[in-house]
């Protein structure tokens, strides 16, 4: 295999040798870290936020850092405990109890959060929904899911079709004239001025559900993936090995709370190793970024590969305006990581950017690219120290190194799903070849155990006898400079069974002719195999992606084939 080797990251690290680490990991040595593992009382927002105040000694620390062009707003740890002791007052005088169901819908704000912990330290289950969900979007999850309440703001309240949702209760608003409310609102500024700032945490067991996520399938209704608060142990040891999170570091996650890399790694896992969360509010733009980078003196920063992406395609010179000295450690998720984006990073920043590869179904990182350990340009790395990954057949047989199959992981880790909501058959079909939940992903392992993405399982094309994996032709298009995104897909074919056909959205500056066509399915056999160009090449001005990043090929396959597009609630535009 041809591949680029980056050396192990600078410095001390929290893991120092992977395979030592792993040989004497036991998860019971992580739970003791925890108060619960002594006291037996457990709530997620308890270890979170209460204990930095009542047994840390950390009250005066930050625990939300919010800035958008406005205003900023810090709030500290007792004043977390606070004002989320207040918000779950406001829910027990609605009436609201353990296992009910309150719902998200809020832009990035210390409100959100607020919000977020306060359902939780009541026993009740958080919906975070994404704040530019529209109106079908919204229903279609409070309906499954029978949610008694949901919390918003003025300006979002209007896609709640109050009258089309039986369970429906109680709408606290954000920012509501107290004179103005309708039909099951309230107030929320109101009902925290009069709330009391003292509650215990609603103690439960770790087994009790947390938070209920919907993810889009490629058919059908999305679908409710729910989590306990045991994740929190899985949380806390990825904050540590992952992202390398120590003592003096600051770390920003720039992930949405509607989406599971926000709910682990933007609120609860930060907090749990008593981190200050950042939240910047407002648009993306590479000058933004980089002030916040530089203002907060970021150590640690978590993003997507579109946001990398984006910045490298701003130029090298706005980075110089910048102090980012700071920056040690960089992880990125939401889709597998371009080759020339690492290669990027190390160039403006000198600091290597780590894959991490998780879903919403297994909660927190599952494999990921580690400070001590040489990253192999293009691969995901290794499975987390307790967690067992391999590449498996459709029958669940281990595959030998080198062999395309289902990236499995044995079940069991803090942090796996225990329930699709009201749907055990879709559940099942995770666990079909036990003891390992199928991902959905097609991989491979090297010899050295590093694994290396190749697509979807729907995606992996079939063509000639032979198959080819999506992201490896879309990696070698966009490494072409005419290219500023590709998506690829298997097309039918009578002779070959699939032809391999690509999406692109050209760079600035370029034009399409016959030439360039002809340019880049040679740059493609060229840089892989004959088999792997493409033998149709389809400019279009932007392609369809999900708003973590990922490009949507089975829209693009539909859109192909004049089929239906399925869900399209997390699309980004």
């Amino acid at each position: 295999m041809d591949y680029e080797v980056l050396p192990p990251s600078p410095g001390k690290h929290n893991m120092e040798n992977y395979e030592e680490f792993c040989k004497n990991f036991s998860w019971e040595n992580v739970e003791k870290e925890f108060s619960w593992y002594t006291t037996g009382k457990v709530n997620i927002a308890y270890e979170a936020i209460d204990r930095w105040v009542d047994e840390k000694n950390k009250g005066n620390d930050a625990a939300i850092l919010y800035s958008d062009t406005e205003k900023e707003v810090t709030v500290t740890f007792a004043q977390l405990k606070e004002q989320t002791n207040k918000f779950a007052n406001v829910l027990t005088k609605l009436g609201i109890k353990k296992g009910d169901r309150v719902f998200l819908f809020i832009p990035r704000s210390p409100e959100m959060l607020i919000a977020f912990a306060g359902i939780v330290k009541t026993g009740a289950i958080a919906g975070p929904l994404f704040e530019a969900f529209m109106e079908e979007a919204v229903k279609d999850r409070m309906l499954d899911s029978e949610a008694v309440a949901i919390v918003t703001t003025v300006g979002q309240k209007s896609r709640i079709k109050k009258d089309e949702l039986p369970n429906l209760k109680h709408v606290i608003v954000i920012g509501a004239d107290e004179n103005n409310l309708e039909s099951l609102e309230v107030s929320y500024e109101k009902e925290m001025a009069e709330a009391s700032a003292d509650f215990t945490p609603v103690w439960l067991t770790r087994e009790d559900p947390m938070f209920l996520l919907y993810t889009s399938g490629s058919t059908g209704k999305p679908k409710g993936v729910l989590h306990t608060h045991n994740i929190m142990v899985g949380q806390y040891f990825t904050m540590r090995i992952a992202h390398d999170v120590q003592e003096n570091d600051v770390f920003w996650c720039t992930a949405d709370p509607g989406w599971v890399t926000g709910v682990s790694y933007s609120v609860w896992g930060p907090w749990l190793v008593g981190k200050a969360t950042i939240i910047r509010g407002g648009r993306f733009s590479a000058e933004d970024w980089y002030a916040t980078l530089e203002k907060y003196g970021v150590t640690v920063w978590y993003s997507a590969p579109t946001a990398f992406r984006m910045l490298a395609a701003a130029g090298d010179e706005v980075v110089k305006k910048y102090n980012l000295s700071s920056l040690r450690h960089i992880t990125s998720v939401g889709e597998p990581l371009n080759p020339e984006v690492i290669i990027w990073a190390k160039r403006v920043f000198d600091v290597r950017i780590h894959e991490t590869w998780f879903m919403t179904e297994t909660g927190v990182n599952m494999v990921c690219c580690y400070a001590c350990e040489p990253i192999r340009v293009g691969s995901m790395c290794k499975p987390i120290p307790g967690v067992e990954a391999a590449i498996t057949d459709d029958e669940g047989n281990v595959l030998p190194p080198m062999q395309m199959g289902n990236l499995s992981l044995k079940k069991g880790w803090p942090g796996m799903m225990v329930e699709i909501w009201k749907n055990p058959e879709k559940y099942n079909e995770y666990f079909q070849n036990d003891p390992w939940y199928v991902s959905g992903d097609q991989a491979f392992m090297d010899e050295d155990g590093y694994i290396w993405f190749q697509g979807r399982n729907d995606d992996v094309i079939k063509t000639a006898g032979e198959r080819v994996g999506p992201f490896e032709v879309e990696s070698k298009l966009v490494e072409h400079p005419a290219v500023a995104e590709a998506g690829v897909i298997g097309k039918p074919d009578e002779v070959r069974g699939n032809i391999i056909k690509a999406f692109i959205a050209l760079a600035p500056g370029y034009t399409w002719s016959d030439e360039l066509d002809k340019e880049l399915k040679q740059f493609v056999k060229l840089g892989l195999a004959a088999h792997a160009a493409p033998k149709e090449i389809e400019v279009r001005d932007k392609l369809p992606k999900t708003r973590s990043g990922k490009i949507m090929r089975r829209v693009l396959k539909a859109q192909e084939m004049g089929l239906p597009v399925g869900d399209l609630s997390t699309l980004d535009d």
